[in-house]
């Protein structure tokens, strides 16, 4: 009976007795650590796992990849540092998380402008993919896999919904981040930048009083706990991203190399579906715990892309020389 080497741990550690001899396992020729600050809950840390043990099955246990998630190794601003210094191999970010060191990643966080799932189908091995990828490459870091993480916004609120214009004048609401925010300040609300680890309780103190995250996180966090309202809207797009050290890359055989970019493939396609049922099912468990949703109409969007998506499109624009070659990269997707 053939039978894995963490098998075998889990069969020894609940005192079940094996018949005969285990196989020698591989003796893996690599290491490959990666560090990231998702929750083991969260849809796309599962996804992650998946993508680890793939790469080890087809490097044929080759290549030993030991997954450090919920920040445990690094902070999500020490990732990059980390695997460019060659500290560990790897990491995964989000893509706003880069903010003004490649503003050209805020591209697919643009109000209203990457939701459509066609364009999303497209961006990896696209070329707005890969012009963002030679960024990452001037950074230091080589990307392998786009994980398409939401493009399912909601709105939450308490004592009103937000669901016109109107209704986001002087709210106190949890921004993205300066170039997003835009946005929701021409809507007249006031956002306040905040990490996902922190908006409950600020909701809870009534630090602020709304917050916008993805349908997911509204409810693996627990915001109809503490928020009554919440509209669902395509408001922006989000990928966490991995990438790489590139020297440690390089390193690597032209078989093992090819096991790491195949499996990240299919993790980007794994992206899609698993994504889109995370959202449809966290839309009807939070209906289900007792929060009222409005989902936006077509012209509702309509109606929220024309106030909110021009100055963030303007901002975004003037962030980079190669911005608008990258907006017209997108368009064509």
């Amino acid at each position: 009976m053939k039978i894995t080497r963490y098998a075998a741990l889990a069969l020894l550690a609940g005192g079940i007795a094996l018949a005969g001899p285990l196989a020698s396992p591989v003796q893996a020729q690599e290491k490959m650590r990666v560090s990231h600050q998702l929750p083991p809950a969260h849809h796309i840390a599962k996804l992650v796992e998946s993508w680890a043990a793939d790469i080890e099955k087809r490097s044929g246990g080759k290549i030993d990849v030991e997954v450090l998630g919920s920040a445990q190794a690094f902070k999500p601003d020490q990732n990059h540092p980390a695997v460019a210094r060659g500290q560990v191999e790897a990491a995964m970010a989000v893509n706003f998380q880069w903010g003004n060191t490649i503003p050209e990643m805020n591209v697919v966080t643009i109000p209203y402008f990457m939701t459509d799932l066609e364009r999303i189908k497209k961006f990896p091995g696209s070329e707005a993919a890969k012009l963002l990828e030679g960024k990452l490459m001037e950074k230091g870091v080589r990307n392998v896999a786009w994980l398409y993480t939401t493009r399912q916004s909601i709105f939450t609120s308490s004592g009103k919904p937000l669901v016109k214009l109107d209704d986001f004048k002087g709210v106190k609401i949890r921004g993205l981040n300066k170039l997003v925010d835009a946005g929701l300040v021409a809507a007249g609300a006031a956002p306040a930048s905040m990490p996902g680890s922190e908006v409950y309780q600020a909701l809870q103190t009534k630090v602020i009083d709304a917050g916008l995250t993805d349908v997911s996180a509204a409810y693996s966090r627990k915001y109809f706990e503490v928020q009554e309202f919440g509209t669902v809207a395509p408001f922006f797009t989000v990928y966490f991203h991995i990438y790489v050290n590139p020297k440690w890359f390089d390193g690597l055989s032209p078989e093992l190399q090819k096991a790491v970019l195949e499996a990240s493939a299919q993790a980007e396609q794994d992206s899609i579906g698993v994504t889109e049922k995370t959202a449809e099912d966290s839309i009807a468990a939070l209906k289900e715990k007792g929060m009222k949703l409005h989902i936006q109409s077509a012209e509702e969007v309509k109606t929220f892309t024309a106030t909110m998506q021009p100055p963030v499109m303007e901002a975004f624009k003037a962030s980079s020389p190669d911005a608008g070659k990258l907006i017209d990269l997108v368009n064509k997707l």
